[in-house]
């Protein structure tokens, strides 16, 4: 059995509207199929903010009209990514409370990371379908315990 350690460092988005969280059903990596906040991995020269705009509106199809820093945290999970290959993975996530003027989410796949996203009422949502990141943002807001 063989690990690979990896280091990740990404920025995601927490867009509450009407007791509604935004969320995307992972397709890929060691959350697959759980329900994440829209976010992704900060390229070569960007700015954590300049991810959070693009990943939102490569997984969400919305722009942002306003974003604060919530909190920056990290996870450390251990996945299979194919049959005798580990991933142990120390995730870093720069967490942002986003406003947007947007309602209408790209529903489709993005054909990377996300297998669409929508809208869900917080209040319906099992802990067991969040992904850590969704998580521990809806814990630390109190939406969830």
């Amino acid at each position: 059995m063989k690990s690979i350690v990896k280091t990740y460092v990404g920025s995601y988005g927490i867009i509450i509207k009407d007791c509604k969280i935004a969320l995307i059903k992972k397709a890929n990596g060691g959350y697959k199929g759980k329900l994440d906040l829209p976010g992704g991995g900060i390229e070569h020269f960007e700015l954590p903010n300049e991810t959070l705009a693009r990943e939102i509106k490569e997984e969400l199809g919305i722009s942002i009209s306003k974003y604060s820093l919530f909190d920056v945290t990290a996870i450390n999970i251990k996945w299979e990514m194919k049959k005798d290959l580990f991933e142990d993975l120390h995730h870093i996530g720069i967490l942002y409370i986003v406003e947007t003027e947007e309602i209408n989410l790209k529903e489709e796949a993005d054909g990377l990371d996300s297998a669409g996203a929508n809208w869900y009422l917080i209040e319906n949502l099992c802990v067991d379908e969040l992904s850590p990141f969704a998580k521990y943002a809806l814990e630390k807001m109190e939406y969830i315990k």
